[in-house]
């Protein structure tokens, strides 16, 4: 399941950095993050970044983008080039 920053974010630009597929930016008000590449850290570390790091926890499962582990693992290796 993709994350999703929700309209409490305070801009404090902390979750962006943390990204390690690059899948949140910066949007017209609040950051975003684009489901096509938010693995939830998948991959990469044991629990979202993200989330570790958002100070107001505006960070939440996004309902619309709904994965497993299993898809999330190969989203990941798409990202990252690891599947032939």
């Amino acid at each position: 399941m993709a994350l999703l920053i929700d309209d409490s974010c305070i801009n404090c630009d902390m979750c962006e950095p943390e990204c390690p597929n690059q899948a949140i930016t910066l949007g017209e008000e609040i950051y975003e993050i684009d489901p096509d590449r938010c693995t939830e850290c998948v991959g990469h570390y044991d629990k979202p970044t993200c989330v570790s790091v958002c100070p107001i926890d505006c960070i939440d499962p996004d309902p619309n983008h709904v994965e497993s582990n299993d898809e999330l693992l190969v989203k990941f290796a798409v990202l990252t080039q690891k599947i032939e």
